[in-house]
């Protein structure tokens, strides 16, 4: 661990000189670089030089101690920061996902239970959009197709940073545990005899690689049509052919948007939704082949897994991947939502340390 941390030492003093460089200056794509790589070590730095002034005043405290016992509590105290430094480095170390300061594009489908489901997907479509709000985060619906009492048969979401963020606080970095099946338990409004349903609903979550170079579409690749939009229950809710379906011919990828009331706005979202859905594919099949992490239970996008439950009755949520369980789904909600994905970040990081260990023996 310490030539690592040597290392990225002096990759830091080496880029704050950069950042004085007028040539780094004068070339904003460069600059744009260097002050996320500077952003990414700056914590590594800030914990090595606390972790190296603990160290002395431990040795300093141990050497007192020698002298006098009344020393003890503070060379105690001394050694848990020196080790709860030492825990934090080996986490800050972790290998990153190279995707994690990428907003998102969120999708939310419907799922087994009829209307009741689309009704829960309007309520995870709340929840997000709430906690979007709470973290400072922009949104922007892409396409939705309502359902008859108001909730969404399938939606899509952009989910964007205002600005630079702290390593590890981007959409993605955060949001990315969101995938698989989100299971509900109550009393669908739907239901005359107070009897609990069970009901389902999809939240597949994709990069938005939008301002990238990831994916490079070729336009003979691309088979696009044009039709009306229609509202629920099939009506047309627009005299033009505005929506727009596009099909991405090597994959058979389909997209369509139909919320915007032009053509060519329709055809942009719809684009931004493909590439974020091929650059996830390819992420996948990567993963796959390097037999990496990815399928591991926290890891996982895959809208097949059941991840969580929101049990309305007894007012708790439960994630299936960490074991985490509260008694607040309310609060959640209404997009209180940081403790339980703090959980799935946390297992995340153990499953990785515990790799990075099996890898080194």
């Amino acid at each position: 661990m310490l030539e690592s941390v040597e290392s990225l030492l002096a990759e830091h003093a080496q880029l704050e000189t950069s950042l004085a460089d007028p040539a780094v200056i004068g070339d904003p794509d460069r600059l744009r670089r260097v002050n996320r790589r500077y952003a990414e070590l700056t914590p590594v730095v800030t914990a090595q030089r606390e972790l190296d002034e603990a160290s002395g005043d431990l040795e300093a405290a141990r050497e007192l101690a020698a002298e006098d016992a009344a020393f003890a509590e503070e060379v105690a105290q001394l050694e848990q920061t020196v080790s709860d430094l030492e825990d934090r480095i080996r986490r800050l170390l972790i290998p990153r996902d190279p995707d994690d300061d990428l907003d998102v594009i969120l999708e939310i489908k419907a799922g087994e239970g009829g209307e009741e489901s689309a009704l829960f997907a309007g309520d995870l479509l709340r929840m997000y959009l709430r906690h979007a709000e709470k973290r400072g985060w922009k949104t922007r619906l892409l396409d939705a197709t309502e359902s008859d009492l108001g909730g969404y048969k399938d939606v899509r979401v952009a989910v964007s940073a205002k600005g630079a963020v702290e390593p590890g606080s981007a959409p993605w970095a955060r949001l990315k545990y969101e995938g698989g099946v989100h299971r509900v338990q109550r009393v669908p409004v739907t239901e005359s005899q107070g009897r609990i349903h069970t009901s389902a609903a999809g939240v597949w979550v994709m990069p938005d690689v939008e301002d990238t170079t990831e994916v490079v579409l070729d336009p003979n690749d691309l088979k696009i049509d044009v039709y009306r939009s229609s509202g629920p229950g099939g009506q047309s809710v627009n005299t033009t052919d505005s929506a727009v379906r596009i099909t991405h011919l090597p994959t058979g990828t389909v997209v369509s948007c139909q919320n915007e009331k032009s053509q060519l706005q329709n055809k942009e979202s719809a684009m931004r939704v493909l590439r974020a859905r091929l650059h996830h594919m390819a992420m996948d099949e990567a993963a796959a082949e390097a037999k990496e992490a990815r399928s591991s239970q926290v890891r996982t996008v895959d809208r097949s897994e059941r991840i969580r439950t929101y049990n309305f009755p007894e007012n708790r949520i439960s994630d299936h991947r960490t074991g985490f369980k509260a008694h607040h789904l309310d609060s959640v909600l209404d997009g209180d939502m940081d403790a339980i994905i703090d959980s799935a970040v946390r297992a995340d990081e153990e499953a990785r340390l515990a790799a990075l260990a099996g890898g080194g023996e």
